[in-house]
């Protein structure tokens, strides 16, 4: 955790600012600080009408009595992908516009499954076997006696 921590917050915006100081080499600063402020705006206003359109999948869903778990993902990925492009920089407006994207946020969705379902089996089963990182079966059963 600690990691990911120093990764966000250090080297990410290392990176970004490695980037614009290049790209205002070429384009020139004017140009890259309008193309960050068009950049924002175009996000928000395309977070904005996703995440109305999100709001209204999830009323229709509750009110045909249905769970809207995948609308629900959607919504923190639409918010998320609408901070990234509020932030200034190429690196995080590329993932937010990803995220903002329905066909790719799809794919960055299966993608964050598959590794969210293993770190929860991670933490449920700490004993897993050391070669195959599958959880442990070789529990006896126990029979409860009043």
């Amino acid at each position: 955790m600690f990691f990911y921590l120093i990764l966000l917050f250090t080297i990410v915006p290392a990176l970004e600012l490695m980037v614009l100081i290049e790209v205002g080499s070429v384009i020139g600063s004017f140009n890259t600080i309008l193309i960050i402020i068009l950049t924002g705006g175009l996000g928000a206003a395309l977070a904005r009408l996703q995440g109305f359109a999100v709001l209204r999948n999830i009323q229709k869903n509750l009110n045909e009595g249905r769970m809207p778990t995948d609308d629900m993902v959607n919504g923190v990925m639409i918010f998320a992908g609408g901070l990234l492009l509020l932030t200034p920089g190429f690196l995080t407006d590329t993932l937010g516009f990803l995220l903002l994207i329905p066909w790719t946020r799809e794919i960055i969705k299966i993608i964050v499954k598959q590794n969210m379902g293993k770190i929860i089996v991670q933490h449920n089963y700490p004993e897993e076997t050391p070669r195959t990182g599958r959880p442990r079966t070789d529990f006896e059963d126990a029979e409860f006696h009043d």
